[in-house]
């Protein structure tokens, strides 16, 4: 019976996959690469779902000093021009600090839909990629996952990270009203004839494309923190499935 059964599978994997991957599945007598392929995408599936847990919470991102998101590059001259006289006792540092806050807070509020997000980009992982994955560097599902979703991640987180962009999160004001605030302001002398003679350049950044980028890129670093954690510990693997594969390599 377990013969026919096999062989009933192996006529069967031509339906619904490549010629490689059915050779390569029939090659593994219909099991190994399955179950690879399976534990690869429920490991990051599980890093992503704990990843998102980890940075929706309040200071997920904000008191994290290696995800924590900084202004734009742009903004630099803004940062690096408050003690210059034009500047001073316009509240420039506050005002800085705020947007800071509550860029922070809206990539936390953001990351709350991000999961599903995540899950359909899981789902791409092919039979194929999944022993080279399996068998290489201790976060190369995570390095896999960004090389190959992360424009397409981008595309569609960017419109749920602008709404929590212009959510009024902190003191019933939005990250996006702050940010206007305070390029509005600042553009206003660098526009003038005198900061022009100071030499001051005007700021104009989409803060949602910026923000949502470096969103991700805290993501990424969670996600593979965890995927590090299931390969090399095998407390972390807390499902029949992961324990089979990832214990199958040594860990």
């Amino acid at each position: 019976m377990k013969k026919i059964l096999i062989v009933l599978f192996a006529l069967m994997i031509p339906l619904f996959y490549s010629c490689e991957e059915a050779d390569e599945i029939i090659e593994n007598l219909g099991l190994t690469d399955l179950e690879i392929n399976a534990g690869l995408k429920e490991a990051l599936t599980i890093a992503t779902d704990t990843a998102v847990s980890i940075v929706s919470k309040v200071d997920g991102y904000y008191k994290d000093e290696i995800i924590k998101i900084l202004l734009p590059p742009e903004a630099d001259i803004i940062v690096d021009n408050l003690n210059n006289p034009l500047l001073q006792g316009l509240g420039f540092d506050q005002l800085i600090e705020d947007v800071i806050l509550k860029i922070n807070r809206a990539a936390e509020d953001a990351a709350t839909e991000a999961a599903p997000i995540f899950w359909g980009a899981i789902t791409d992982i092919t039979i194929t990629d999944g022993y080279n994955i399996l068998h290489g560097e201790d976060t190369a599902a995570t390095h896999f996952l960004r090389e190959h979703t992360f424009s397409e991640l981008q595309q569609l987180y960017a419109p749920k990270m602008q709404n929590s962009l212009n959510k009024d999160i902190v003191a019933g004001v939005s990250a996006q009203e702050t940010w206007s605030t305070l390029t509005g302001q600042y553009n206003t002398i660098a526009n003038s004839i005198v900061g022009q003679l100071a030499g001051l350049e005007p700021v104009n950044t989409d803060l949602g494309e910026w923000v949502t980028t470096k969103a991700l890129d805290g993501l990424f670093v969670k996600i593979a923190d965890e995927e590090k954690a299931i390969r090399e510990d095998p407390l972390a693997r807390v499902t029949d499935l992961l324990r089979r594969v990832f214990g199958s390599i040594g860990g």
